[in-house]
């Protein structure tokens, strides 16, 4: 028996224990400041970035230092850590502890059927009005309960000798918002552990024309996808005079054991979704020492036209003339020198390609012109005839980031149910209303006293404006009567 209730004792120790709100408070502040390193630490990155990163609090000398500290406590890949995971956990155990342990008394107060009050204990509410009125018991007891039933109260009656008792209430419901909070909280902490545990965060570069079937995370660790994605193109779209990137996007082809089941062209803010695994735009770059294909737009006056892959070296003819070209030449970024007015080339990266084009027609001798792809009329030839370099494909790749989040889904109707638990914890409020309506003097002569009183959980202006209303209404009904 001894061993018996000392167990029993230890359990309701920790049953209590875990029904703290103290403890909820302690996990809180553990989970707030755990955020604030791991919003000034980025997460999973490489070592050399946070390393200077530390380097700023904590100096050059001490900062590889701190950071293997971190390291070890898990400060790197914090959301995903085994004590940042057991917070969110204890913090979910606290939150259905707090719930079974309070839940049924509110539940009580919930159902507790409302019954008729004392003159003096409606006098003694927090909310109260009284009049008096020029009519019978029973006129004003009809436009009273015609008012409460207008306001949406469902309206008891009581009745004794000399009086008659009206009593309702409306929005017991109202209780429960902070245990609809409580569950849009666990649903929460739920989809972020399943996205944790079984999502990833993850990036791969794919060259134009080029396939891959896994992405890599920040250790250069490949993850499976499960499936191929093809890069068809990429392309940016510069802002007019200047090398400011407005734009980049790339066509994506998605194949499943073999088959194409998906093209999207994806944007920064246009992803593109398979299985549960999201493709973002992130960066793009090019491909050292990579050689491509010209891609030309030709046409001639007539209207026939051609779009052409071409290499280096190679050469066409614009369709329905006897004008032919050759590639002579490429600049990634072509201007013109300010200094010495020859054209040069100043970046290396893709901001301004341009194409050298050795032009052959007869009667004419040879020329050489430079046609730039964001700039078309360039390519405006003599007699009508048109070059638009559209692109130099297969020397630029596109950068994409790749995350699978399953517990996304978990935690938006988390947010959702929060709301509407929110709405009602802030919003609706358990209101009460008891109308003690009694004949004074005797007979049946004297004036009608009403005592109107009523109780709310919040939102008490509000509630007194209502009652207000309701007096109001009751008021000009009964002088509607009088008139008749």
């Amino acid at each position: 028996m001894e061993k018996e209730e000392k167990k029993r004792n230890i359990l309701e120790s920790i049953w209590k224990s875990l029904a703290s709100v103290k403890l909820a408070i302690f996990i809180l502040m553990i989970l707030a400041l755990s955020s604030i390193i791991g919003t000034i630490v980025e997460q999973q990155a490489e070592p050399a970035r946070n390393i200077s990163l530390l380097a700023k609090f904590f100096g050059d000398s001490f900062a590889p230092t701190v950071y293997n500290i971190f390291v070890k406590l898990g400060f790197m890949d914090m959301y995903r850590s085994w004590w940042f995971v057991s917070f969110l956990v204890l913090f979910s155990i606290n939150l259905v502890v707090c719930s079974i342990e309070r839940l049924p008394k509110t539940w009580k107060i919930i159902k507790k059927p409302l019954k008729p009050m004392a003159q003096s204990g409606i006098k003694s509410l927090p909310v109260k009005k009284e009049i008096k009125l020029q009519a019978n018991l029973s006129d004003v007891k009809d436009v009273f309960h015609t008012a409460l039933k207008e306001s949406r109260y469902n309206v008891f009656e009581a009745a004794e000798e000399g009086s008659i008792q009206l009593y309702t209430q409306r929005g017991g419901f109202a209780r429960l918002g902070a245990y609809i909070v409580h569950i849009s909280i666990l649903l929460i902490f739920i989809g972020a552990i399943v996205g944790v545990r079984y999502g990833f965060k993850a990036h791969v570069n794919i060259p134009e024309g080029g396939t891959t079937s896994v992405a890599y995370d920040n250790n250069r660790k490949s993850i499976p996808l499960g499936f191929s994605v093809k890069c068809n193109w990429y392309d940016t779209t510069y802002y007019p005079d200047i090398d400011t990137p407005q734009e980049f996007s790339s066509e994506l082809v998605v194949y499943d054991q073999g088959k194409e089941v998906m093209k999207k062209v994806i944007e920064v803010n246009s992803p593109l979704t398979y299985k549960g695994i999201t493709f973002y735009q992130s960066s793009y770059g090019k491909i050292p020492d990579a050689v491509g294909h010209f891609v030309l737009d030709v046409s001639s006056p007539s209207g026939q036209e051609k779009t052409l892959w071409l290499r280096h070296g190679e050469s066409f003819v614009i369709p329905g003339t006897e004008v032919k070209g050759r590639i002579v030449d490429f600049s990634t970024a072509l201007t013109r020198d300010r200094h010495s007015n020859q054209l040069i080339t100043y970046s290396d990266s893709m901001v301004n390609p341009a194409v050298a084009i050795e032009f052959e027609e007869p009667g004419r001798e040879k020329y050489t012109g430079w046609i730039l792809k964001r700039y078309p009329e360039t390519g405006n030839l003599m007699n009508g005839n048109k070059v638009i370099f559209k692109d130099y494909w297969g020397v630029e790749y596109t950068g994409l980031q790749v995350a699978k989040d399953p517990g996304v889904g978990i935690v938006y109707l988390g947010c959702l149910i929060m709301a509407v638990g929110l709405y009602i914890s802030f919003f609706i409020s358990h209101k009460k209303i008891w109308v003690y309506i009694t004949q004074e003097g005797s007979k049946g002569k004297g004036p009608i006293s009403v005592t109107v009183g009523g109780s709310t959980t919040k939102n008490r202006i509000t509630f007194e404006q209502e009652i207000d209303k309701i007096i109001a209404k009751t008021s000009q009904a009964m002088e509607g009567r009088s008139k008749k």
